[in-house]
């Protein structure tokens, strides 16, 4: 008896790991949307083009604010809790945690098929062509074509105008706005966040039509129309 009692003791001091914070595995991979089937190969490091993507990002360098750049680096993170000024006081993790976890694979999505394509391309950010760059989100070497954030910005705001047409323009609209702040950290040029939209709808063009990824959905958009009331 006194065993039994010892393992409920220990059970219940044990604390449960909450199903969103459970390692999340994507949807699809690079393998079921190849990103080099479908993008163009990004411009040369010395055409025309990049050069005025150059100029581009030290014109928003330039007339960067602290209030500008605070927010440029707060979307450095890629989760959907960056939409909560258009969602509402009431999305919050704690209370959607079917959408959450459901989320965390939108995400790890992202990263699955983009990743193999900027490695592939291998385009230098655009602090590796110009000195004069200095972004205001932690440097990255990896390939900047295309933009994973802008990807994962616009798929996670498909998505979510899934769930809540009601707020389909205000979600794009924050979605555009993720994007662009990569330029506005100094970390990405136009034409990544361009193609990063494109990536997206891909993405999305694969996934929403598969069974596992709507046996999620379907309880997620459920949760969180619940929750907000509508």
């Amino acid at each position: 008896m006194n065993r039994i009692l010892s393992s409920l003791l220990l059970a219940l001091l044990i604390p449960c790991t909450p199903a969103w914070a459970e390692e999340a595995k994507p949807f699809v991979s690079s393998t079921d949307v190849d990103l080099t089937h479908y993008l163009p190969a990004p411009p040369a490091n010395d055409s025309a083009q990049t050069k005025l993507e150059i100029a581009e990002v030290l014109a928003f360098q330039a007339k960067r604010t602290p209030e500008t750049a605070a927010a440029a680096a707060a979307d450095a993170a890629e989760n959907i809790w960056r939409f909560n000024e258009v969602m509402g006081p009431k999305f919050k993790a704690e209370k959607l945690p079917k959408f959450a976890a459901f989320f965390e694979r939108v995400v790890e999505t992202e990263g699955a098929v983009v990743d193999s394509a900027k490695n592939y391309w291998k385009r230098p950010r655009p602090h590796m062509l110009n000195s004069e760059i200095q972004p205001v989100v932690k440097r990255s070497s990896s390939g900047s074509w295309p933009s994973g954030h802008a990807t994962v910005g616009y798929l996670m705001a498909t998505i979510l105008a899934e769930m809540v047409p009601e707020k389909r323009s205000t979600l794009f609209t924050r979605a555009a706005e993720y994007a662009e702040n990569r330029i506005v950290a100094g970390i990405h040029y136009r034409s990544d966040i361009q193609m990063g939209r494109v990536a997206a709808a891909l993405i999305a063009q694969k996934i929403l039509s598969r069974d596992d990824f709507n046996a999620e959905f379907t309880p997620a958009k459920a949760e969180l129309r619940s929750v907000l009331g509508l």
